[in-house]
């Protein structure tokens, strides 16, 4: 568990030495999960950085649907989470995590005035390579691990931080319950 989640962070942090693990490989296709490359819309997001473990990530992720009904304000989209450093080399209390809220563009006229660690943003359109973590699997590293291997391997390199938006109804608390969809902004590396 260590050895992959020091990859997955290695990998999420913008480090390109992405290595195939002998069990990824040894997968046939068929056992792989499905990856593509998906085009994301202009969105905007209501979001609270949260720096720490995940112990106590309900309590914040209540309080920033509590911050949006108070607002008038409804997700459009799942709640996301896009990790912003290196989890590998920062200790848990360290570390950042900002949690995402897909909103209307009418929550613009909000933007900073929420807080110091809170706010309203404009993400732009972007390409992204996606997987899915299906419910019932506990450590994602493989899908991560695979997924930067393919992103290389179609031509393409990460530009940004991955995200994971929860598809599964995120009060079980339980990550291996839930299902997720991984996302990766990418560009292509322009031919010479």
């Amino acid at each position: 568990m260590r050895t992959t989640r020091l990859f997955l962070w290695l990998a999420l942090s913008g480090v390109l030495t992405v290595t195939v693990v002998s069990q990824i490989a040894a997968k046939s296709a068929a056992d792989k999960p499905p990856y593509a490359i998906e085009d994301v819309e202009q969105q905007v997001v209501l979001y609270t950085i949260h720096r720490g473990g995940f112990d106590d990530i309900a309590s914040v992720m209540m309080n920033l649907f509590g911050l949006a009904g108070e607002k008038g304000l409804y997700p459009s989209e799942p709640l996301a989470f896009t990790y912003l450093n290196n989890f590998a080399y920062t200790s848990s209390e360290h570390w950042l995590t900002e949690i995402r809220l897909s909103v209307g563009k009418e929550a613009l006229k909000l933007a900073g005035t929420l807080g110091k660690f809170t706010d309203v943003k404009t993400l732009p359109a972007m390409k992204v390579a996606v997987a899915t973590k299906p419910e019932g699997l506990a450590d994602s590293g493989p899908i991560y691990e695979g997924l930067y291997t393919w992103i290389v391997r179609q031509g393409f390199v990460p530009e940004d931080r991955p995200s994971e938006t929860f598809l599964t109804n995120t009060q079980t608390q339980d990550y291996a319950q839930m299902k997720t969809k991984i996302m990766v902004p990418v560009r292509k590396i322009p031919q010479k």
